[in-house]
Formats: C-alpha cells, structure tokens, sequence
C-alpha cells in the first residue's frame, strides 16, 4: 500500500480535529498568518504543499507532528498524526555486557531455528552433556513438594541454612551464624543483590581481568565503577597484585576474586590469598569471593576460601549447588557473610531488605541442600582420574595446544580453559568476528575473550564438559579452521 500524500495526511488531520477548510482560514486570520481559501482548497487537493511556515501553522493548529504531516515520519511510526513515544532501554545498561549470552549466541539460535546443528561450547550448563543430578537428591525433593507450596523465610529454610553453615565450617570460614547465610536463586541474583546493596554512584570494586562477566555488569547496573585488575598467564592466571595495588583508590570499596576461576580454571594457592587479603586489610575492603567451583578441583589441589584467612575483614563467600551437583537448572545458590560484621552493619541491613524484597529463594530446591551436602559426593567420581571430567580436560587440553599458534595454561579445577591465540599468526584483530566465523564455518559455539572483560582479542573460552568423542569432533573441526583461518 502507498505511503499517504500530504493531502491525505492534511485531510486525515481536519477530519480528526472536526476542521474544515474556512476554519482552518479563520484560525490563521486570528493569528496572523496569511492563509486564503484557495490556497488551503489547493492543499487539500493535492495540487501544491505549503511554505515551511505555513506548514509549521497547519501542524500546530492540528495538533500533529510537523515531521509528519511533511511526511518525513511513516505513517506507521505515528498515532493520530502524532509522533508514536518510543521506549529505549535505560542508560544504566550501556556499560552492561553479558557475552555468554550475548550477540554469538544470537546467531547461534538464528542458526538452528533453520535448523542447523550446533556444538554448544559457550556455557558451564552440565544436564545436556549427560551430567545428572544425584539420584538421591530428586528423590528427597520429590518427597518434599508438597512442603515447599509457601514461602520461606527470605534468607532461606532452615535445614539449607543449617547445612550450608556446617559447611562453612569445615570450609574453616569464621564468625558464621544461622543469621549469615543467605540463599538465593544461583549465585547470580546475590551478586547483584549484593552489589545494588553496596554500590553509589562513582563508587569502584575490584574484579578480575578475565571474569565472569556477572560481576562487571551488576557493579556497572548498580551505578558503580568496575575497574578491572590483570590475571597473568604467564603465572598460572594468578591475580597481579602489584596492578591491584595501583588500581586502588579512595573510592575503591571492595575487591571481587573468583576461586576456582571462570573462565581460566586457575585455582589460587594459599600464598596468593593471602597477598589478596594483606592488600584488602592495608585499605579496609570487603572481600568478595566467588566459589561456586570449590568442589571441582583436581590433581589433587586443595580449595581454600579466603574468608578462613580474613577473620578481622569482612567477607562474603557464594557457592551453591549448579555446577558441583550438576543441577544448574534448579537454580540454588548461598552467601555467607564472615568475619567483622561489626563494620558492615549498615550494609548487612540493605542486605537484609533487597533479601525481604525479592520474598525468597526457590523453595523447593532449598529442600535438597541439606541432601546435596552431606553424605557422598558423586563430584568427587568426575574430578580423580577415569573420571569425566579428568578426562576430558586431559583430551582437550592437549587436542588444543597441539594446534599451531594455539597455547593455554593447563586448569585446576571447574570445566572452563582459555587458550590463547596467536593474533599475529592469525591476523586476528576481532576476537567477537572470530567466533562468529567459527560458528558459521563449523557450527561450534564457544564464547571470545572480550565476553570475559579480557581487553585483547587473544583468548576464547572452551566449556569441556562434552564427552570425549564430542570432544574429538569439535578439536577435529576447530584445528581444521586455524589451518585456513585468517582475519
């Protein structure tokens, strides 16, 4: 159907306004402005358009948008000859980045919606790689539905709260109460919680150089600053504390660490912990730390939380049950607040209101906490080797790093590696442009560094969490592309 001519627009105009030609020669008269019969007669049908400031007169006395009746807006973009109000999302999310489901994914979804088969390597999701929830554990939660219809308390029931207390303490994290423990629907909603809780606006948090994105974009949503602090490769992907010391400033008001870490793998001795907590002690900041992985660690390393080393400091410690009990979909995870609360309880109380807010947590997988943490835990089979995910991180690793221009840091614990590409080899200057012409070309899905808050575009995350002879495909296909691929 043809767009409207001016005259169809003028005439829609009058009609909507209950105007005819005389009134609209009369309302001129009264302002002024020298408008004739003839001249409006000519207007109406079709035969001449008005002089700018005729037309300005015309769209004000009909009270529609001048760009429209001009005809430079569509018709379809306006309401009643009036300008349709367009809703943009809020400023607050142009600093918000979220890759791990970001504009890859997008065509990787456009790509099967026509239905092409993609090798989704880009998030740590177990169940659909034949990773399943212990049977003792649907067990208990069926057997407990009909209990969980109503609300709990906000901070949680208190057989989870009770076990993820016990677990603190073997964990050795001190000062912890019933009262300090907080669950939440995964991790990710008691970071953001927790950030919106803390955060003004130009208030600064450390996070780390690469990260899980979550944390950069819930500081940067809650009005603070995220200023990110290098993990050097060349140091098994160890915290710089040198560079955390010089990104301090008098605004800086806490320090985020991820142990085990997303995306390396790396898990951090006690040494450097302790650095991290000498620095956080030195300049008064809380500590945030991020363990969700703490169980899957392997080659017989052990996982230390950092609050065990910083009972004078004030920490929070999140975990939960997604990856270690492979049930991401159930959305369960914990914060426990430790050490000197004293000094933090005003922020505990903002804690505490975002908390009654939200209600609470998913009932009934609260439930199965107190299953999940005690008694055997199956992990412990996927991390020794013959086990999956031993296994599998000894192929890929080695299927990688065995590619020209291709290098990585071996991990320690959760399924994440990020390998580094050499840029020059490759030509690679986009490492987003990368990814996308990897999915085209070999329908594998994997996430580039610059999704991690990584500044250069040398490094991709590989999820491993695929068996072994999805594993040989994928490392079959990706050393193929590095044999052409150039940018």
């Amino acid at each position: 159907m043809p767009e409207a001519t001016f005259a169809d627009r003028l005439k829609m105009s009058m009609e909507k306004q209950g105007l005819k030609q005389v009134d609209l020669v009369n309302a001129a008269a009264a302002q002024n402005v020298k408008l004739g019969k003839s001249h409006v007669s000519q207007y109406v049908s079709g035969k001449t358009v008005p002089r700018p400031e005729i037309l300005h007169f015309l769209a004000k006395t009909l009270q529609v948008e001048e760009e429209w009746l001009r005809g430079n807006i569509k018709t379809s973009e306006v309401s009643g000859g009036k300008k349709m109000r367009e809703f943009k999302k809020s400023s607050k999310l142009d600093d918000v980045l979220y890759d791990v489901r970001g504009p890859v994914v997008d065509e990787a979804t456009k790509m099967e919606e026509d239905g092409t088969q993609i090798l989704k390597l880009n998030i740590g999701n177990p169940a659909p790689f034949g990773f399943h929830t212990p049977d003792e554990v649907i067990y208990d939660m069926r057997r407990q539905l009909t209990q969980c219809e109503g609300y709990s308390p906000a901070n949680g029931l208190f057989s989870a709260r009770k076990a993820i207390m016990q677990y603190a303490q073997l964990k050795k994290i001190p000062n912890v109460t019933m009262d300090d423990i907080y669950t939440g629907n995964g991790v990710s909603e008691l970071i953001n919680l927790c950030m919106s809780a803390l955060l003004d606006n130009g208030d600064e948090i450390l996070i780390p150089s690469p990260d899980y994105p979550l944390w950069t974009a819930c500081a940067n949503l809650a009005g603070g600053k995220a200023v990110h602090y290098i993990c050097d490769e060349q140091s098994e992907w160890y915290p710089d504390i040198d560079d955390i010391k010089k990104k301090i400033t008098d605004r800086t008001k806490a320090i985020v660490i991820i142990n085990p870490n997303n995306p390396t793998g790396s898990l951090y001795p006690k040494e450097i912990l302790q650095q991290i907590v000498d620095v956080a002690r030195e300049h008064q900041l809380i500590i945030f730390s991020d363990e969700i992985y703490d169980r899957l660690v392997m080659d017989g390393h052990e996982h230390i939380s950092i609050a065990s080393l910083a009972p004078d400091l004030f920490c929070v410690t999140y975990s939960g049950l997604s990856k270690s009990h492979m049930i991401a979909g159930f959305r369960i995870g914990w914060m426990i607040l430790s050490g000197n609360k004293r000094i933090a309880a005003d922020y505990i109380e903002g804690i505490k209101m975002l908390s009654n807010m939200r209600l609470c947590s998913n009932v009934p997988a609260q439930s199965v906490v107190q299953t999940a943490l005690g008694g055997h835990q199956s992990v412990n089979d996927y991390v020794v080797p013959g086990g999956r995910l031993y296994e599998q991180r000894e192929f890929i690793y080695n299927a990688l790093t065995d590619i020209p221009g291709i290098t990585c840091v071996k991990p320690k614990a959760a399924f994440y590696m990020f390998p580094k590409i050499d840029i020059e080899k490759f030509n690679i200057t986009d490492d987003e442009k990368f990814a996308l012409d990897l999915l085209r070309d070999k329908k594998i899905l994997l996430i580039h560094g610059g999704g991690f808050n990584w500044k250069q575009p040398d490094h991709f995350r590989v999820v491993y969490l695929p068996r072994i002879e999805v594993l040989k495909e994928a490392a079959r296909k990706i050393t193929d592309f590095f044999s052409y691929y150039r940018q």
